[in-house]
């Protein structure tokens, strides 16, 4: 399996489509906001052309009213490339939810199971103080996890929060067990983009969005903003923008700003995987290193 990763807006898709067509074989997405069907243009999810290009899985194959997480994903992956292994030689993963990423090529970390009174009381804490009461408590309890942890992710945080509080350890002690073996190569790809470079993709992508008719996309579920699916950047934004707390421009701006801290905080994780390869897009597209795959 080869995996590309990196920060949103590094070009991974394209570069995945390249690998794929290479080798004759089909893609996984490990993007887990673009899992979701009713929202492919706020999640910058493949184009219809891209799609039709290569077979790919894992894209807009769920409701966001659908209950899932990364044992859910690890699970159905698995099975997936146990089926394609028996034809093809290669497969590629492609995203950049590092989480879902590590569940495949790593297996999840035996975690003690939720506690219903904590989780209750966490719920609590976030109906009543909000986010950021979630996103203190988890600084304090393990201030390493929550430099990489999606923070606009209430569920996310409530789980570290609880695995600190129920065994006096932080998260981050805790994420760190042995990888479960695996069946088949794991060949990591990090794509390697200049910061100036991304700034100015994220700053194109998010107004080529808007044009492809994001707004109109963010309208047709902003009934449903309270699922933790519409819990993340770009539709927090415009939902706070229907809301009456920001103008357009303001929540334009926000959500360029947000998504540069996001690619930020994904770089941080995937720096600390010393198994990836670091690569400019170009290069991965010009053939470099096909031997090894």
């Amino acid at each position: 399996m080869i995996v590309v990763a990196g920060p949103t807006a590094s070009g991974k898709t394209d570069v995945a489509i390249h690998l794929a067509r290479q080798f004759g074989t089909e893609i996984i997405s490990a993007d887990s906001r673009q899992f979701y069907r009713e929202i492919p243009i706020g999640t910058a999810a493949p184009g219809i052309n891209q799609l039709n290009s290569v077979k790919h899985h894992f894209i807009g194959h769920l409701s966001i009213e659908d209950d899932y997480n990364v044992s859910m994903y690890e699970f159905d992956v698995l099975k997936l490339l146990d089926l394609k292994f028996k034809s093809a030689d290669r497969m590629i993963m492609v995203g950049g939810s590092g989480l879902y990423i590590n569940a495949v090529c790593k297996g999840i970390d035996d975690l003690p199971d939720p506690n219903l009174q904590l989780r209750s009381d966490l719920n609590q804490l976030f109906h009543d103080k909000g986010l950021s009461a979630l996103q203190n408590k988890l600084a304090s309890l393990d201030p390493e996890y929550f430099e990489i942890v999606d923070r606009n992710n209430p569920k996310r945080l409530m789980r570290a929060i609880e695995v600190c509080l129920q065994t006096g350890k932080t998260y981050t002690e805790q994420r760190q067990n042995q990888p479960k073996k695996r069946d088949f190569k794991i060949i990591k790809i990090g794509l390697d983009v200049p910061r100036d470079v991304l700034t100015e993709r994220i700053n194109s992508r998010v107004d080529g969005m808007l044009e492809s008719g994001w707004l109109e996309e963010a309208r047709s579920v902003y009934h449903l903003k309270h699922l933790n699916a519409l819990n993340t950047v770009g539709f927090k934004e415009l939902f706070a923008y229907f809301d009456g707390a920001w103008d357009f421009d303001t929540a334009i701006k926000k959500i360029k700003t947000n998504t540069r801290r996001y690619a930020k905080r994904q770089m941080t994780w995937f720096r600390k995987d010393e198994d990836i390869r670091w690569l400019k897009p170009e290069e991965v597209e010009g053939g470099f290193m096909r031997e090894d795959l």
